[in-house]
């Protein structure tokens, strides 16, 4: 995907200019579906020019929350404001201000590119000219030129998720939410959107991105704010929450999947937790680093265990995902929010 403008270093999160007045602010966020309380009195800040990752199970209120944020809906209690408005005394104005790409590319597949930009724009209130024009713009700078005259219905999946995330710009918005964006995306094309948000957020918009995909958050979130059940858990940079998983995360794979309980009391000694199994893999945190591999094969040796693999690493998002909600990601259901 071209895009003119040049994301900054991996280093650029340090000297992102702070302003006084948080770009989205919630306070004790609630909203309930009959009797499931999606949101249950969720606070968190954004910072202008950063990104906010919102990470959680499935159906743990991510989605909801956006839906507020952007008016969409409407909470049973709490405060909003984004871009200095309130979301619900200023809905109208703030609608203006924000720009939103969710899971599923909303482009009307029977219009061609160019015409679902100038139709977003003439919405926005745009005169015809200025909307084509701004259209035209979006299109060069998402590799969509040679397609801006045919009809959407012939997009690939992530020309068309290109053409709502250049939806979602046409009115060059001060804040940027982004449900799931890369959902469905080939590997290229989700590097590409990747490169695309940090250019963005380079300039100074400010993103607030949901996403289960934990490398996706690893790279371009400043902050994460973990849900579960209604209920912001944990928050902190990335670092800052591998840090509170604890030290090197030792990762054997048995031979036997059926043996993980003999494995988990040959290496319990090696933790101050209990180690995790997940089928023919076990992991645990390890309370020295040195010599811990040579440790744990001598342990599982003893107990008469056959090791497949071992590897010592440090912590990941994963890890962090896993030790806060009790599951790892890739065993979420899909997402019944609402």
């Amino acid at each position: 995907m071209a895009t003119p403008i040049t994301a900054s270093d991996p280093g650029h999160r340090e000297s992102r200019a702070a302003s006084s007045e948080p770009a989205i602010s919630v306070s004790g966020l609630v909203k309930s579906f009959g009797d499931v309380r999606a949101l249950d009195g969720i606070d968190f800040e954004v910072t202008p020019g950063t990104v906010l990752g919102l990470l959680g199970p499935n159906g743990a209120g991510k989605t909801t929350a956006v839906r507020v944020l952007t008016t969409l809906l409407r909470a049973d209690a709490g405060s909003v404001r984004v871009a200095g408005l309130d979301a619900v005394r200023d809905a109208t104005e703030l609608r203006s201000q924000i720009g939103l790409a969710g899971q599923y590319a909303a482009v009307d597949e029977n219009l061609t590119g160019h015409e679902n930009l100038t139709m977003v724009g003439r919405l926005y209130g745009m005169r015809r000219r200025e909307a084509k024009a701004r259209g035209r713009e979006l299109l060069g700078e998402f590799d969509l030129l040679e397609a801006a005259d045919r009809p959407a219905s012939t997009y690939s999946g992530g020309m068309r998720r290109r053409l709502d995330l250049a939806a979602a710009l046409v009115a060059k918005p001060a804040v940027l939410f982004l449900d799931e964006p890369t959902t469905g995306l080939d590997p290229r094309s989700r590097l590409d959107l990747w490169a695309t948000v940090e250019a963005l957020v380079a300039v100074g918009t400010t993103v607030l991105l949901t996403t289960q995909y934990l490398d996706e958050a690893d790279r371009l979130a400043d902050r994460i704010a973990v849900i579960d059940r209604g209920r912001v858990i944990a928050a902190g940079s990335p670092d800052e929450l591998k840090a509170r998983v604890g030290g090197e995360r030792l990762e054997v794979t048995l031979a036997d999947g059926g043996a993980s309980e003999a494995a988990i009391a040959a290496l319990a000694q090696m933790s101050d937790e209990p180690p995790v199994a997940a089928g023919a893999t076990i992991r645990l945190t390890v309370r020295r680093r040195g010599g811990a591999l040579m440790d744990a094969v001598k342990r599982l040796g003893e107990a008469g265990l056959e090791v497949e693999d071992l590897e010592l690493r440090r912590p990941t998002l994963d890890d962090v995902f896993l030790t806060l909600t009790g599951h790892a990601v890739e065993e979420v259901e899909k997402e019944q929010d609402a």
